[in-house]
Formats: structure tokens, sequence, C-alpha cells
């Protein structure tokens, strides 16, 4: 009984997987999956909505023949996720193909003070900065608030 059941599982989602595997566009495995996952999660709640509502049934029937119903349910959320998991670092992947890396942070660093660079440079290598002695954090903060000020005072200028 359970091999005949684990085959008919394995009958029932194989179209979803083989989908899947067959796709060269990640972001329509993705849609397909969903849309077959979406419509066995419908066919589910309908059943575990028939297997609630039935008055003839004990508490402890409703819920033994639920968690029966989501086992039969599990390899479709197993394969669903599986698609997901598959799919999604190679969408990142493409999205990530199209970004020029070196424009982005020579656009990032056109702004940016090298003097005011090099004494925050300073400041990160100077061992006071990872000191939990009140006194330096006061003193390094108020360093870096006048470093900041200068900066703001020669961008008005």
């Amino acid at each position: 009984m359970i091999r005949a059941l684990s085959l008919a599982a394995a009958l029932a989602i194989l179209p979803l997987s083989a989908a899947s595997a067959q796709s060269a566009d990640p972001e329509a495995a993705i849609e397909a999956a969903a849309e077959a996952f979406e419509a066995r999660m419908e066919e589910f709640g309908a059943r575990a909505e028939l297997i609630a509502g039935d008055e003839t049934l004990s508490e402890a029937e409703r819920e033994t023949r639920i968690v029966a119903l989501w086992a039969e349910y599990q390899p479709h959320v197993d394969v669903f996720t599986g698609v997901v998991s598959e799919n999604a670092g190679l969408i990142a992947e493409q999205a990530l193909a199209d970004i020029d890396v070196d424009a982005l942070v020579s656009e990032a660093l056109a702004g940016v003070d090298v003097d005011l660079m090099a004494m925050a440079g300073g400041f990160a290598a100077n061992g006071a900065w990872a000191s939990n002695d009140p006194e330096h954090m006061a003193t390094y903060g108020l360093m870096a608030d006048y470093a900041l000020n200068q900066a703001g005072d020669d961008d008005a200028d």
C-alpha cells in the first residue's frame, strides 16, 4: 500500500519536476512551479475542509486524517521548494551579471575627499577606537565630529 502511494505521489509530481528541469528560464520555471503548487494546495485545502467539517468523525479522527492528507501533499511542498531553491540562485546570478562593479565603486568614490579618508583611516588604525575607556570614546567622538564639520565647511565653500 505504501509503495502504491509513493508511486502515485511520484507520478503526480513528475510533470512539475520535468517542467522545471527543461526550462532554461528560471523565472518561468518558478512561475510554473508556483502555479502547479497553488493548484495542489487548493486541492489540499478543499479536502482538508471536508475532513474538518465531517461531524461523524471525532476530533482525534479528523486530526489523524488531516495529518495523513498532509503527508500525501508533502512531496508537492518539497518539489516546489526545490524548484525555487534551484532557480533563485540563477535569477540572482543573471541580475548580478549586468552590474559593472568597477563603475559602481568608481561612482561611489568620485565625491570622496581623499584627505578626510586618510584621516579616517588613521582613526581606524588607532587601537584606542577599540578601547572601552569612556574618555577615549569621548575624545575620538569629538575628533570625528570636528573632522565631519570641517568636511562640511569645505563643501559649503
